[in-house]
C-alpha cells in the first residue's frame, strides 16, 4: 500500500509518499525557520500563509521524487491536530479534497503518533513483536510525555509535562541568552566545548510536593521546566556583564544538561515500573547529541534496548504522517475520516 502523507501542523509545510508503513519513497520538506527567526518563534499567521504558498509544489515534488501519480496512491493521510489551527486547516483541506476528487480513502494521524511511530521507519527497526511493550519518551517543540505502549495504536499517558515542553525550555534559553532561533541546535552548538558541571540548574519537581498534586499523572513522573528557565534568567540578571566565550560555553552547558537530566531521570522512573521490552526517543528534542548520549548510556545500564528516530525523521515531517496511516490501514483500524482539524488532539487507542 502507497500512500500519500500531507504534514503541517506548525512551520515546516511537508509531504511524503510511504509504502508499507516503513519505506520511504520521497520526503519533502519546506521549513519555515528563516521566516520565523525574525520574530524569535513562530508566528501562525506567517505560518499559515507559507503552508497555502507551498504545499501544492511541495506534493508534486513528493510525487515526482517518487516517481508516482495520484492514480498510483491507494490514500491520502494528513496531520489534524494536535497543532496550530490555522496550520492544521490548510493540509487538511488540501487532503480531503484530494481524496474526494481522486476516490481515494482519507486517513486523519495524530501528529504525536507519528512521531512515535518514525523509530521503526529504517532498514534495521525490529519486528513489532520484539519491541512491545514500549515505553516511548515524546520530546517536540510543544510536548514532553511519557507514553507506554503496548502494541501499534495501544497508547498510555504515564507523565507529561505541567508547564512548557523541553523544546520550549531550549528556545526561551536561546533567547535568554541572545543567541537566536530555533534553540535547541543553538543551545547544543553554543554548549560545545563548555563545564556541564559548570552551575548546578534544577531538574524540575525535585523537591517533595508541597501541596495537593492537581495533575492526573505520577509526580515522579512528570516533566516541568518553568523552574529552569527562572534560574537561567536569575542567574543571567544577577552577572554583572553579559556573558561570553567560555562562560557562555558553560552555561549553555549546564542549561542543555539540566534539561537532558530531566527527561531521563523520569524515563529510568518509569523503566522501573513497568514491565517493557524496549523503549524509545522521538521527536525534534531527539536530535540533541547530549540526550541521544545519555539514554543510550541508559540502555546499557538497563540492558533494555533503545530505538532511536533517525535524524531526518525527528523534526516535524510527512513520511512519518503517512507511515502511521500504513499501519492502521493494515490492522483494519482507519476508522471514521476526520471531519474537522482538533489543535487539541490527544492520543487514543486506535478502535
Amino acid at each position: 500500500m502507497k500512500i500519500l502523507g500531507i504534514e503541517t501542523s506548525c512551520d515546516e509545510t511537508a509531504a511524503a509518499i510511504v509504502e508499507d508503513g516503513r519505506t520511504v519513497l520521497s520526503n519533502a520538506i519546506y521549513s519555515q525557520i528563516a521566516k520565523h527567526r525574525p520574530y524569535g518563534g513562530v508566528v501562525p499567521e506567517i505560518a499559515s500563509r507559507n503552508h497555502v504558498a507551498k504545499l501544492p509544489g511541495i506534493i508534486e515534488e513528493a510525487l515526482a521524487e517518487a516517481g508516482e501519480s495520484f492514480d498510483s496512491i491507494d490514500a491520502i493521510a494528513c496531520t489534524y491536530g494536535p497543532g496550530l489551527a490555522s496550520s492544521l486547516l490548510i493540509g487538511f483541506a488540501a487532503a480531503k479534497t484530494l481524496a474526494q476528487r481522486l476516490g481515494k480513502p482519507l486517513i486523519g494521524v495524530n501528529h504525536h503518533e507519528g512521531h512515535l511511530h518514525s523509530v521503526f521507519m529504517k532498514d534495521d527497526a525490529p519486528a513489532e513483536d520484539e519491541v512491545f511493550p514500549m515505553l516511548g519518551l515524546m520530546v517536540s517543540g510543544g510536548d514532553s510525555s511519557l507514553v507506554l505502549m503496548q502494541g501499534p495504536g495501544q497508547y498510555e499517558l504515564l507523565g507529561s509535562t505541567i508547564d512548557d515542553a523541553a523544546g520550549e525550555a531550549l528556545d526561551k534559553a536561546a533567547a535568554v541568552l541572545g543567541l537566536g532561533y530555533p534553540g535547541g541546535p543553538i543551545i547544543q552548538k553554543t554548549a560545545e566545548g563548555g563545564n556541564p558541571k559548570a552551575i548546578r540548574f534544577p531538574r524540575g519537581l525535585e523537591q517533595s510536593d508541597r501541596g495537593k498534586w492537581v495533575y492526573k499523572y505520577d509526580r515522579d513522573l512528570c516533566f516541568s521546566f518553568s523552574g529552569l528557565k527562572t534560574s537561567l534568567l536569575t542567574h543571567v540578571k544577577n552577572l554583572d556583564h553579559t556573558p561570553e566565550g567560555d562562560e557562555l560555553c558553560n552555561i549553555a552547558a549546564s542549561y542543555q544538561e539540566a534539561v537532558c537530566d530531566a527527561l531521563v531521570i523520569r524515563v529510568e522512573r518509569a523503566l522501573g515500573r513497568f514491565p517493557i521490552k524496549s523503549f524509545c526517543c522521538a521527536g525534534g528534542v531527539s536530535l540533541n547529541k547530549v540526550l541521544r548520549e545519555k539514554l543510550t548510556a541508559l540502555s546499557a545500564k538497563t540492558v533494555v534496548p533503545l530505538l532511536l528516530c533517525p535524524p531526518a525523521y525527528c523534526t516535524d515531517n510527512a513520511a512519518m504522517i503517512a507511515g502511521v496511516a500504513c499501519e492502521k490501514a493494515r490492522l483494519g483500524k482507519l476508522g471514521a475520516e476526520p471531519n474537522d482539524v482538533n489543535p487539541n488532539l490527544r492520543l487514543a487507542d486506535w478502535v
